[in-house]
């Protein structure tokens, strides 16, 4: 089957899916979530501190993906019983909630939840499919598309797009992708400013398809375009766990 084109175009409803798919599950730390929060949960849902501890990020991020799931009508949020854990709450002066997955929430095309990997999984197929070049600028530009998207979200606050300082941007990417899953942080050293991450949130997909990570290269990419101005900035995996080593490093 062909791309579609001006004369053949996708069908809109079909394209609103995906978009919808994509928004609540294309994020691999967010598909966790789900699905921990789905297996889990039981009758009494599950907290942002233990969706936190799962997952193993901060609450403050558990808690915007829980958000985004109730959203999209992935999750529910319920009341929660009290106890010890909710005087926890309190003192940390966040409402009390607990979360609990729709019963048999499916993707809206019709495919049901079965892995936090599958996405990916089936993207890294897909570009082995391609020549290396070809598959390594495609995945990269698809981070860029998605990295861009995620700068604009960030453009509301003090400082506008295009006006921060290329430290200052790095270090809104290095916040970005943390929130992402990635650990992130900014370097600098003799061969420039680097992003820093101490996990792949791509696991072993990216071992099994390395091309995955021209994907966070892109993100990079995307977000420095939006956020420090002046067009694309030249980026480079400078290492890779993919690919053996410790960390992964994007140089600028």
């Amino acid at each position: 089957m062909g791309r579609p084109t001006a004369e053949s175009p996708a069908d809109p409803a079909f394209t609103a899916a995906v978009s919808a798919i994509t928004d609540a599950f294309g994020d691999p730390t967010r598909r966790r979530i789900y699905l921990f929060t789905r297996d889990s949960s039981g009758d009494d849902g599950v907290t942002v501190a233990q969706v936190a501890a799962e997952v193993g990020v901060h609450p403050n991020v558990a808690r915007h993906h829980l958000d985004k799931l109730a959203a999209g009508g992935y999750v529910e949020v319920v009341a929660r019983a009290a106890g010890p854990a909710a005087t926890v709450d309190r003192r940390a002066g966040r409402p009390s909630k607990r979360y609990v997955a729709v019963d048999h929430a499916t993707f809206e095309a019709g495919v049901p939840v079965r892995s936090d990997d599958v996405v990916l999984a089936l993207l890294g197929r897909a570009l082995d499919r391609l020549p290396g070049h070809e598959a390594e600028a495609m995945a990269e530009e698809v981070g860029a598309t998605y990295g861009r998207a995620m700068a604009a979200g960030l453009t509301g606050d003090a400082v506008a797009a295009g006006q921060r300082s290329l430290r200052s941007a790095m270090q809104a990417v290095a916040d970005a992708l943390t929130a992402h899953g990635f650990a992130a942080h900014t370097a600098s050293g003799s061969a420039g400013l680097r992003i820093i991450n101490e996990h792949c949130p791509f696991g072993t997909v990216a071992t099994d398809h390395p091309v995955i990570c021209a994907v966070d290269r892109g993100m990079v990419r995307g977000m420095l375009a939006v956020l420090h101005g002046g067009g694309d900035v030249e980026v480079a995996t400078e290492a890779s766990k993919a690919r053996g080593d410790t960390f992964c490093a994007t140089a600028i």
